[in-house]
């Protein structure tokens, strides 16, 4: 398990792996002066650690993405069970008695589970002025609200430009669920889980959590790349991946998570 933290130090754990994982030596983990990242083994799973102060307050943008940088960079090549973020033991010895024994055949089963799969993230945003002229084209009222206040002072329409923002909300809103609905339809086949995201934006079209076997991204690129096209100046599309499985965990004791 290797030496005890010093005085004042705890460990900071970052997912559980199969225990015969080797991490590279230029990896560096959370906190001002990035730690080694070691492995600490029980049985047939092992977890991702490294020394952090425990007075030191974690929750920096640098730490989060440190946090996910290794998780993700390890999910593209064994399978992971990310823990959330900020998970801080005392010691090797805690690690391994509060999380690694205590739910060995658990996690082991779970990362069985995960072997040769990653997660995706599918972003879709609309092409604002797209959006808004079918919106336009669509809805009369919204178009007659539009030119009515065209002709008024600011302080005339400000109670028709909130109703024609509420009626852009509910329209792009139901955009939204259609168009997310369509890509559900069309990933079903790649994605071996999929999960809706809440809007990270107000005219976001798409924004899918897929878990997805490595060996078949190129395909899931491809339906993406499709939808890309079939939507050209209308949604604008990124796919992140591969990366840890955060959408498709469940809680665990000691704030562990796994699929």
């Amino acid at each position: 398990m290797g030496e005890a933290p010093e005085a004042g130090v705890g460990l900071y754990v970052y997912g559980l792996v199969p225990e015969d994982v080797e991490v590279a030596e230029d990896a560096g983990g959370v906190g001002d002066e990035p730690g080694e990242v070691k492995v600490i083994r029980h049985g047939e799973i092992a977890a991702l650690v490294s020394e952090i102060p425990l007075d030191r307050p974690l929750g920096t943008p640098d730490d989060l993405v440190r946090h996910q940088g290794l998780l993700d960079g390890t999910a593209a090549a064994v399978p992971v069970l990310p823990l959330r973020f900020g998970a801080v033991l005392a010691s090797a010895d805690a690690v391994v008695d509060e999380l690694l024994a205590a739910h060995h055949d658990e996690f082991l089963a779970a990362l069985k589970e995960m072997d040769g799969r990653a997660q995706y993230v599918v972003k879709g945003r609309y092409v604002e002025q797209a959006v808004l002229r079918e919106v336009m084209e669509e809805i009369p009222e919204a178009a007659r609200l539009r030119d009515e206040i065209r002709t008024l002072g600011e302080e005339a329409a400000r109670d028709l430009r909130i109703r024609l923002g509420e009626l852009v909300g509910n329209a792009i809103a139901a955009k939204r669920e259609s168009d997310t609905r369509a890509l559900l339809e069309a990933v079903d086949a790649v994605s071996a889980l999929a999960a809706v995201r809440e809007p990270s934006h107000e005219q976001d079209a798409v924004h899918l959590a897929l878990l997805v076997e490595m060996d078949r991204q190129a395909e899931l690129e491809q339906v993406v790349a499709d939808f890309a096209e079939r939507w050209a100046g209308r949604v604008e599309f990124r796919l992140l991946g591969p990366m840890a499985a955060y959408d498709f965990v469940a809680s665990g004791a000691g704030g562990a998570a796994w699929g």
